[in-house]
């Protein structure tokens, strides 16, 4: 759906990318995650929020980065 919306929206510049912040320590898993949502929270998101009109677009990240789709 991302890489979908991507195209489809590239025409206006408005981008699209999806982010998986992590597994955190939090109620709702028992906290069984490996970072607090503290640490993995404003990594991912900010980095794709703030790239810019030349920022990626139809990508799928995590902490480390743009995995392959």
């Amino acid at each position: 759906m991302t890489l979908a919306m991507a195209i489809e929206l590239e025409p206006t510049g408005i981008k699209v990318n999806a982010a998986c912040p992590g597994i955190h320590k939090y109620e709702l898993n028992n906290y069984a995650g490996t970072q607090t949502v503290e640490e993995g929270r404003p990594r991912t998101g900010a980095a794709l929020r703030c790239s810019g009109p030349d920022g990626p677009t139809g990508t799928f990240s995590n902490a480390a980065g743009p995995l392959p789709w």
